[in-house]
């Protein structure tokens, strides 16, 4: 990431942090500055945001993504139920109303989170490439108006002036599969507290579950499985450019430099299951938690080898080399999350709310 230097002030309350997932690294400098200090880790996985999902749709690249959303209830309004917030998204299609709600909100003194394409974001170095990822979500710290600028926290520990325009470039993106719709949130910390070690074990429950029984053999264990089978299916729909392009996505979607902490989001799990620990009094978790430090460590030896055929010329010939990495990965997953959806079984009897 790479920032001119321009005379912009944050508005009072904010801390330069450095984080790990653009969604939860966001949601923590707002927690911040309502003085509600849960660790990023927390807010993953206390929100159920561990999963995994091979997709591919027509016109983008195939995702091989290790978040998980709560399809009914959505990831926010879980998370923030589960540690006394409420919270409202708001979409539109007018890019003036959505630039005026903004700045509203900058002037009564509240930052904003809001979600955008990073492709449009001029801080971001893509190489020269073309790249488009509408899932991005970003804090708004202050403005300038005479400069038509903006001043937006990402995942690295600087502020970014970002021109007006280019926000609503990348807010308003239609590229697929993503698009931000110009959303934003608003926040109640009224009724904030930490969660329950009831709601840590229902969390992780749901994640196991999802894990181990998904609906559509895309998801979970299984669309590691699928994942491994259909990399080899990519050069009969892909030229030689787009496939190199195709490996280097996959790449993103598993290592840190994506906004996933390395690992597909796994070291972040493994540190959320010790903190849960402290919470359940379930010291189970933490031989769980190394179960999972090891399975990042393998994703990581994964996401190393895409990156390196991304760039060969023949790539196309050395994708059965990584069937079997992910394939061994599925089955570390499936002991882990079976010993968890063991571990937390009572959950299913506790009445939640969230």
């Amino acid at each position: 990431m790479t920032t001119p230097n321009l005379d912009l002030d944050p508005l009072d309350g904010y801390q330069p942090l450095a984080t790990h997932h653009c969604v939860t690294g966001s949601m923590r400098h707002i927690y911040l500055f309502h003085a509600h200090d849960i660790s990023e880790d927390m807010l993953l996985g206390v929100g159920g945001g561990v999963g995994y999902i091979y997709w591919a749709q027509k016109g983008a690249l195939p995702t091989m993504g290790g978040r998980r959303i709560d399809k009914v209830r959505g990831f926010e309004p879980v998370t923030a139920a589960r540690t006394g917030v409420q919270v409202e998204a708001h979409r539109t299609t007018s890019a003036a109303k959505a630039e005026r709600t903004l700045l509203e909100q900058l002037d009564a003194g509240q930052p904003v989170m809001l979600q955008v394409d990073m492709g449009f974001l001029p801080y971001f170095d893509f190489g020269g490439e073309e790249y488009h990822f509408g899932g991005h979500v970003v804090v708004a710290w202050g403005y300038d108006a005479a400069n038509h600028t903006v001043l937006i926290a990402d995942r690295d520990s600087e502020l970014h002036p970002v021109p007006m325009a280019a926000l609503a470039a990348a807010r308003g993106s239609t590229h697929k599969p993503f698009p931000p719709k110009n959303c934003w949130w608003t926040w109640d910390f009224s009724q904030k507290r930490a969660p329950t070690g009831d709601e840590v074990r229902q969390a992780i429950h749901e994640q196991a579950h999802d894990m181990l029984h998904p609906p559509i053999s895309n998801i979970g264990v299984a669309g590691i499985r699928k994942a491994a089978q259909m990399v080899l299916t990519w050069p009969r729909t892909m030229d030689p450019d787009r496939l190199r392009l195709a490996l280097f996505n996959a790449y993103i979607f598993i290592d840190a430099v994506g906004g996933t902490g390395g690992g597909t989001f796994r070291y972040m799990f493994s540190r959320f299951l010790r903190e849960g620990a402290a919470f359940t009094g379930g010291d189970r978790l933490l031989a769980v938690a190394d179960d999972f430090q090891h399975i990042a460590d393998q994703w990581q030896a994964v996401a190393a080898w895409f990156l390196n055929t991304s760039e060969r010329s023949d790539a196309a010939s050395v994708l059965p080399e990584v069937v079997r990495p992910l394939e061994d990965i599925a089955d570390l997953e499936q002991a882990a999350w079976t010993r968890l959806e063991a571990i937390t079984a009572d959950a299913e009897r506790v009445t939640q709310h969230s």
